[in-house]
């Protein structure tokens, strides 16, 4: 397809082959009625799926089928009586086993879809089954509709839920529980529907169910949260009001050590919760979209599938977004408080740098006055040791011959002497005072 349409000299996108295949790489299959159908939903990881394959590959060579070469993203192959579906979905694998050969009456579930596999090879599985029921289809053109009483004992006297889809095409009756072999159940009678049209019925029912129970897988979670959520809702509260109560004293440590424990908390919540309790809702949406589809009319007396989903699954869903959302505004508060505890704490700092920036002005003026009356002294020692160089030049010059008074010429050295000193000091003085003043850190003179 793709040469012909090069030979119009347009160039292809990669993709556009494998996007028109998407939209039918799950087609909904053929049914018949009567017909046995168990379906499994399988979480597992990246390795197990490609464990999966493998081992459907042994299906394959039990029935003397070519298994496929690569894995796909539905596999669908008829083994004669046993047909098998094999879809890959993001989180989960879904199996669907089909029994075409069997025959109408007595306990529709006394033969399943599984009934045919090979001994062992279903328990080989790898992964986790998280949805498992058997479906059975009843021809109710062929027979007449067994009464209600016989119907519950096929579901082992459990509360029905039952409807009738398709604006009366078809009667189903399920209790969405757990029975004794481990399994739901879902019985169909079909009144007057096409095999494709029961195959339709019969996926969106499948869908329905794995969606529903995947939606709930956050649940659990939410009510572990849920306690943990009040308490830390309360100890905020109690440093909300500390924080206002200006009489007592803050130990803004102790403060944001315990809001950091509380941060860390919400936010391990958060990462273990964020994409389960969005997978939540996008399962409950496809759960919804797919009732829709079903068109319900009531049976008189008992709850559709769209009512008893309504009443039950949408409040779990609920309290997840509750969940969420309180998670979602603890983190927001607690980022709050902790910005006015960093507040108070820098306006903290900032008051202890002050008092320190007096102390030390302080302490600068002291050592001024210091270094004036060590001036002073410097003066006086340097003159005085000056004077005493001066006696020695005297001596030696009067010794050599030089006749002049040596009294009176150390006598007018003395004043000299001092006033040049005192002199030269206050010149430095005001060199380095000049320079300090004009000088200042990232200048280009302080370069």
């Amino acid at each position: 397809m793709e040469q012909g349409a090069n030979l119009h000299g347009l160039t292809m996108h990669p993709l556009r082959e494998s996007l028109y295949e998407e939209l039918h790489s799950r087609p909904f299959q053929v049914i018949p009625s009567p017909a046995r159908i168990t379906h499994m939903a399988v979480m597992c990881s990246p390795e197990q799926c490609a464990e999966q394959f493998e081992h459907l590959k042994t299906l394959y060579a039990h029935f003397g089928k070519t298994p496929p070469e690569r894995d796909q993203l539905c596999y669908h192959v008829d083994f004669g009586q046993l047909r098998v579906r094999r879809e890959k979905h993001m989180e989960f694998t879904t199996y669907t086993f089909i029994n075409s050969e069997v025959e109408q009456g007595g306990n529709p579930f006394d033969r399943t879809g599984i009934s045919l596999l090979p001994e062992g090879w279903l328990a080989g599985i790898p992964g986790t089954v998280i949805s498992a029921f058997h479906i059975a289809t009843e021809d109710a053109r062929q027979a007449q509709e067994l009464s209600l009483p016989l119907v519950k004992r096929f579901f082992e006297g459990m509360r029905l839920v039952g409807s009738s889809p398709q604006q009366g095409d078809a009667r189903v009756w399920t209790t969405f529980q757990l029975h004794s072999d481990g399994f739901g159940r879902v019985l169909i009678y079909n009144k007057q529907m096409s095999d494709s049209q029961l195959g339709r019925l019969t996926q969106r029912i499948m869908e329905i169910e794995t969606y529903r129970v995947m939606a709930l897988l956050a649940l659990p979670l939410a009510r572990e949260f849920n306690p943990q959520l009040s308490e830390m809702d309360r100890q905020l509260a109690a440093i909300t009001a500390s924080l206002a109560d200006t009489s007592n004293g803050v130990e803004e440590k102790s403060i944001l050590a315990r809001l950091t424990d509380m941060a860390a908390w919400v936010e391990d919540c958060r990462a273990r919760s964020t994409f389960r309790f969005s997978a939540t809702y996008a399962y409950h949406e496809l759960v919804i979209k797919r009732l829709d589809e079903l068109r319900e009319d009531e049976v008189s007396g008992h709850l559709t599938i769209t009512e008893f989903m309504t009443r039950r699954l949408t409040p779990a869903v609920r309290t997840c977004q509750a969940i969420s959302s309180r998670l979602e505004d603890l983190s927001k508060r607690i980022d709050r408080v902790s910005d006015m505890m960093r507040t108070r704490v820098e306006l903290a700092i900032q008051s202890q740098n002050q008092a320190l920036l007096e102390s030390m002005d302080q302490r600068s003026k002291i050592q001024l006055m210091m270094q004036h009356t060590v001036e002073g002294l410097s003066v006086a020692a340097i003159s005085y040791y000056t004077i005493g160089l001066t006696k020695y030049l005297l001596d030696a010059l009067y010794n050599n011959g030089v006749d002049f008074n040596k009294d009176l010429a150390l006598g007018i050295a003395v004043p000299v002497v001092v006033t040049t000193v005192a002199l030269i000091t206050r010149k430095i003085h005001k060199r380095f005072t000049k320079l300090a003043g004009v000088i200042q850190p990232g200048s280009k003179k302080a370069e």
